[in-house]
């Protein structure tokens, strides 16, 4: 049994905008999870957040691809699963197409956490992302998640 998760949004922000959300550090932070992140091919880096049952709060991922300002995937390693995930972003009319790709949950156990996985990538994609573009255009300082839902 294997499952991916898939998820597309618009944002009215420019390409460059939404790439720097999803590539810098601190704005990662504010919308997902305190981490060591560098947008470098082959940079090893963590998301830290609360441990959970079955899992310790570490995420540990490497960047696999890098083309800016279109495309970003790392793995994601934590919790149970060995899986991908990546950011797709293409200009629309009205601003910025996001694909956000989580895949290879494989077994039982990965199945399971892909569905508290997706229920926090569309609540990510919805609201935290947007919160955080908002919070950049007011100049506000960004203050990074306590956890990942």
């Amino acid at each position: 049994m294997t499952r991916n998760l898939r998820y597309e949004v618009v944002y009215p922000q420019p390409l460059e905008k939404v790439w720097r959300v999803l590539t810098d550090s601190e704005a990662m932070a504010a919308w997902l999870m305190p981490n060591d992140f560098a947008p470098r091919v082959g940079h090893r880096f963590q998301f830290r957040t609360k441990p959970a049952p079955g899992f310790d709060g570490i995420v540990n991922c490497e960047v696999l691809e890098l083309d800016a300002p279109h495309r970003v995937s790392y793995s994601w390693r934590g919790g149970g699963i060995d899986t991908v995930v990546t950011f797709t972003l293409a200009p629309e009319r009205d601003g910025t197409k996001l694909v956000l790709e989580h895949a290879g949950f494989r077994g039982a156990r990965p199945f399971f956490v892909s569905l508290i996985l997706g229920a926090g990538w569309k609540k990510i994609i919805k609201l935290n992302i947007p919160n955080v573009m908002a919070q950049l255009d007011g100049g506000q300082r960004l203050q990074p998640q306590s956890d990942c839902n």
